[in-house]
């Protein structure tokens, strides 16, 4: 191989240790054989969130007896949060606790969250008698403790996803080092199935679970997904010998402020004709300071590019969806026929969904404008050509250097 296996060019380079805080050793931890436990359980919580998601609606109209437009609003509120709470997630694992700490006891209060919805849908004294009527309105409503036990449980589940979310794919992500151009290339295939056990998991929810729940029952329906989770989180748990950690480097929200505050002050300096003289160090020196370098690009050029977190747009996406079902059911049922109505078959939802679809166009054209300013790293247009050829001249170097230690001996 060039290298020998526990030497020490086999430590990783990119700041990773153990739970304990000891460099370590890529032929010990890290991987593939680490990621696998990763992968697993985004299986089974991707099972869990959609398994709940999916149906909602339904259970809070068919089974707590809320109006269409309230159960509705209900459930995007309730999505709009889950994507809002990995901010501070992501928050307490950079600045305190680390991923894998936050995301274990995160992972506890979302199975904890689980286990009380699935005691929800299942005794009778946590949710109204069954109802027939074709108007919902007319059904007994659920009681405050009833809906108090129920939402509180999806609001559980919130806590717990904002610490699990942001934190499980950058888990994934710390086992490979960016500095070995192996493990690099196989870091570019990881998400690749990262990807593909989400689509699993949510494929399983949506077409397994939701028959389960339609045509067997709701309790059986989400303890599959409490006990898949359970399951998951022992799976998770038995590759900790094999994880590799990035140590907390403080709050990410700090390092921002003082970048504005820097781009501020010097605002008035020039840029240098070189991206390479705006680093005081080479990407080896961060490298070993555990730290990623920003990399520059010709965009927002006056702070060389800031990023905002895609889920908090996510997030409040939802959250104007439920503003726009409420607000367009209430005009429309003042200036004539409503357009959504707790029965569905007097609606008007063709109106809805072409109101809808004027404003994904809108959308549509507003990402073409945009899209003119993106720009491409090419680092990922053509990334598996230039891993080759790094990793055939550190291999190269490798033997160089095996071959001189042989000389000499």
């Amino acid at each position: 191989m060039g290298v020998e296996q526990g030497g020490i060019n086999d430590y990783t380079q990119d700041g990773t240790v153990d739970l304990r805080g000891n460099p370590v050793r890529r032929s010990k931890r890290g991987g593939w054989r680490a990621c696998s436990f990763v992968v697993v359980y985004e299986v089974f919580e991707r099972m869990a969130y959609y398994g709940i998601s999916s149906n909602l609606v339904l259970y809070l109209t068919n089974k707590l007896h809320q109006g269409t437009v309230k159960s509705s609003n209900n459930v995007t509120n309730w999505v709009g949060t889950i994507w809002v709470t990995p901010v501070l997630g992501a928050y307490v694992a950079d600045a305190y606790l680390g991923r894998y700490w936050t995301f274990l006891i995160s992972s506890l209060i979302y199975l904890s969250g689980m286990c009380l919805l699935t005691l929800a849908v299942s005794l009778p004294s946590l949710k109204p008698p069954p109802c027939k009527l074709t108007n919902v309105a007319d059904c007994q409503k659920a009681s405050p403790l009833q809906l108090g036990v129920f939402f509180g449980a999806l609001y559980v589940l919130t806590v717990g996803t904002g610490g699990t979310k942001p934190n499980i794919s950058t888990i994934g992500a710390d086992q490979f080092d960016e500095f070995e151009p192996k493990e690099k290339k196989q870091k570019l295939s990881f998400f690749n199935w990262w990807m593909f056990s989400i689509f699993f998991g949510t494929l399983f929810a949506n077409t397994v679970l939701v028959y389960i729940q339609d045509n067997v029952g709701w309790t059986l329906g989400y303890a599959l997904p409490t006990l898949g989770l359970m399951i998951s989180i022992g799976i998770f748990l038995a590759g900790t010998p094999f994880y590799r950690h990035k140590v907390p480097d403080g709050s990410p929200f700090t390092r921002m402020a003082r970048v504005i505050v820097a781009a501020f002050r010097k605002s008035k300096v020039t840029l240098p004709s070189d991206p390479e003289l705006l680093h005081e160090h080479n990407v080896e020196e961060y490298a070993k300071k555990g730290k990623y370098r920003i990399d520059y690009t010709p965009s927002m050029r006056f702070l060389n590019k800031a990023c905002v977190k895609t889920a908090l747009t996510l997030g409040v996406g939802n959250f104007i969806s439920s503003f726009l079902l409420s607000t367009v059911s209430h005009i429309t049922k003042e200036h004539g026929h409503g357009w959504i109505l707790n029965n569905l078959n007097a609606s008007h939802l063709d109106y809805y969904y072409a109101f809808f679809a004027i404003l994904n166009f809108l959308n549509f054209l507003f990402f073409l404008f945009v899209m003119k300013f993106y720009v491409y790293k090419a680092e990922f247009s053509d990334s598996l050509h230039v891993l080759t050829e790094e990793l055939k001249v550190m291999r190269l170097r490798a033997d160089d250097e095996l071959e001189a230690s042989k000389t000499r001996t």
